[in-house]
């Protein structure tokens, strides 16, 4: 087997240090030596674009996509929005964005280079707290997930006052599509608690794999639950 080729390094966040490697097209990035994505397993991240954006009526529709990670989000989202549509991608490492638009681009046909795409690099939860009422659909792919934490700075995004604000910044019928290496009830229970009705997708990591993925989809409620 060829060994892995390092095509980057970078400081990365609370002192983990990022690395891209490539072997045999198949792509890569770790942080403090854990494995973060692969260009490996990428079918959940596209299909959070098909649950964010079922239903979507708007002929000029804003989303936001937290992380971009390995841009296959990024791209699946483009391929389902039409030509007036707007999507911030927030991307906290100025190096994994940089990547995408170097080594990464072919695996997502240099999606940032789309005029529909607007790169912020910096966080996400900071994005999602400057709009009101204003997006059709969040895609939130910025760690493991609500429970599987690499960066404890991620965490307020899957508390109750970062969903608290991704709801207010979703127009009514909204969605939010959460991206998770595991399932978290409680995490469910959040979602129905901050206003959103809630449900999960289990999306296998490989096609025959029993390896799973979870997506946890929000839709913002047109009326208040009744208690």
């Amino acid at each position: 087997m060829k060994p892995w080729v390092v095509l980057g390094k970078a400081p990365g966040e609370e002192g983990k240090e990022l690395v891209l490697s490539e072997r045999d097209g198949t792509f890569v990035i770790r942080a403090g030596g854990l494995e973060l994505m692969s260009s490996a397993r990428h079918g959940s991240e596209e299909a959070m674009a098909d649950l964010a954006l079922q239903g979507l009526t708007s002929a000029v529709p804003s989303v936001l996509i937290g992380g971009l990670g390995l841009g296959y989000t990024l791209r699946a989202t483009l391929d389902r929005l039409p030509s007036k549509a707007t999507v911030v991608v927030c991307e906290i490492s100025k190096a994994v964005a940089d990547w995408n638009r170097g080594p990464l681009a072919k695996l997502h046909q240099d999606a940032l280079s789309d005029p529909r795409v607007h790169l912020e690099v910096g966080d996400a939860g900071r994005a999602i707290a400057n709009r009101t009422k204003s997006l059709d659909a969040i895609l939130l792919d910025a760690d493991n997930g609500p429970s599987a934490l690499t960066l404890r700075r991620n965490q307020e995004l899957y508390e109750y006052a970062g969903l608290a604000r991704a709801h207010q910044a979703l127009k009514l019928g909204g969605s939010l599509v959460v991206w998770s290496a595991s399932p978290d009830p409680r995490f469910m229970n959040r979602l129905e608690d901050v206003g959103f009705d809630a449900h999960e997708e289990r999306v296998p990591v490989r096609e025959g794999k029993k390896a799973v993925h979870v997506l946890f989809v929000g839709k913002k409620r047109l009326v208040k639950k009744q208690r």
